[in-house]
Parts: structure tokens; sequence; C-alpha cells
């Protein structure tokens, strides 16, 4: 028989390490080739290892649980979501498409999901994911005055109010974060991942570990001399990098 193979992404440290524990105790003969502390992490390893199934905490810094799961079931993967919270999650999971874990994880909990996950793994017509994951993300979507509007960013000596539709695109630098608009630069002390939780994904997309970039700003993604992928920004000079682990989003663009 194969091996089975797993991943884990969690960003709490005692969580991550009590799951690894208990799913060791609970699926002894379980390979689990990585455990990752964020989104960008866990969708490197996913996109490495290809593991049958993925352990996933729905929210994540850098991305979200919904998109790495995206890429495990693209690849033909399984995915258990771990989450704090129950009461988007008892009906998006009625479906028994996948299953989930309320944190923090119970032992019997866990050995009840072990269970479905393996009949799961033997069986040829088990349901397609996709429809719930988009379920899922559109109701943990940012709503209303949930999105940041405004970026209080530091000019130099001086303090500059940045309406959130001007930013072309955010860059992690050092300590702080480089505002760009399409006139000039600024720098805010809010972390990335924050900034993240607080924008609306369908107008800026995560293209690297220290990259968020508006879609409409996008010109083109083309490969260097070495193969690395990179992105171009209209009416600016800069140019960005794109990760491996988030090329697919620019598949057909």
């Amino acid at each position: 028989m194969s091996r089975i193979t797993a991943v884990i992404a969690e960003d709490e440290a005692p969580q991550r390490r009590a799951l690894q524990q208990q799913l060791h105790a609970a699926w002894p003969e379980l390979d689990i080739v990585a455990v990752c502390e964020d989104g960008v992490s866990a969708l490197e390893a996913v996109t490495r290892h290809r593991p049958r199934i993925a352990f996933l905490d729905i929210r994540m810094p850098g991305v979200n649980g919904l998109d790495v799961a995206r890429k495990v079931v693209e690849q033909g993967g399984l995915v258990v979501f771990t989450t704090a919270y129950e009461d988007y999650a008892i009906r998006a999971f009625e479906a028994g498409a996948v299953d989930y874990l309320l944190k923090p994880v119970q032992d019997v909990r866990l050995a009840q999901a072990v269970e479905r996950v393996r009949e799961r793994l033997a069986d040829p017509h088990a349901p397609d994911l996709r429809a719930l994951i988009d379920d899922l993300e559109a109701r943990l979507r940012p709503q209303g005055d949930r999105l940041i509007r405004w970026i209080t960013a530091s000019v130099g000596d001086s303090v500059r109010m940045i309406a959130i539709d001007d930013v072309l695109f955010f860059q992690a630098q050092d300590k702080y974060v480089r505002v760009a608009t399409a006139d000039d630069d600024a720098i805010i002390r809010m972390p990335l991942k924050e900034l993240l939780a607080g924008l609306d994904h369908d107008v800026f997309w995560q293209v690297h570990r220290g990259v968020l970039v508006r879609v409409q700003a996008i010109d083109r993604v083309r490969k260097d001399e070495l193969g690395r992928h990179q992105l171009s920004v209209k009416g600016r000079q800069d140019v960005l990098p794109v990760s491996a682990a988030f090329q697919q989003r620019f598949r057909g663009m």
C-alpha cells in the first residue's frame, strides 16, 4: 500500500504542535510531510509535496486556508479544516464533502474525522469540493465597514491619508510596508497579514510572501532569464516578484 501523506497548516504554535501530536496518536501510519505556520508556506508545501490530505486552519496570515484547499483539491487531495468559529462551519459541512475540527481539537472528534477521511480515500466517487470552498469563501469575505478604506501613511516627516482606491500595491520591506500609488510611495507599520485581512480579495491579490497588488493595476507577468516570474504595474517602473505558490493565479490571463 502506498504511503498516505499529509500537510498541517496552523498559525498558532501551541495548536500546531498539539494537532501534530494528536494525529501521530490517532493515525500512526500517516506521513506528515510538512507542518506550516502560515498560508504562504502551506501553499508552497502543498505544491511541492502534493499531499493526499491537508489539515488547514481556515484563517491564516498570508494566504487563507481556502486558497490552499483549492490547490489541494486541484491535485486530487482531501481537506479537513480547523476553525475556532462554529457559526459558519456547521451548515457548510453538512453536505459531508469535507470535514472540520473545532479548536481546540478534541481527541474523540479527531478520531471521527480520521475515520471519515479513510473512508473517502477508499471511495473513487468522492464529491467535488470546489463548490463548497467557494461557498465558504463568499461567507468569509470581509463586508462593508470591515474593509479598509483609508491608509494612514508616512511620507518623509509628514502623515498622508491615502484612499485604498489609489493604492496600486503593498510591498513588505524590513519592518515596514511600502504603499505605492500612481504618484509616489509611503510607508506604514501595519504588517502585511493584517492588511490582507482588511482588503477585498477580489481587488487585491497576494502574489508573493511580501507583495499584495491591485489586480486592475497588473500590466503583465513574465519570466526573467532565470525562469522566475515577475509582474509589472501599469504606470510604474516597478518589477514585483511572483512566487511559485501564486503563479496559478495567472493561468489563462
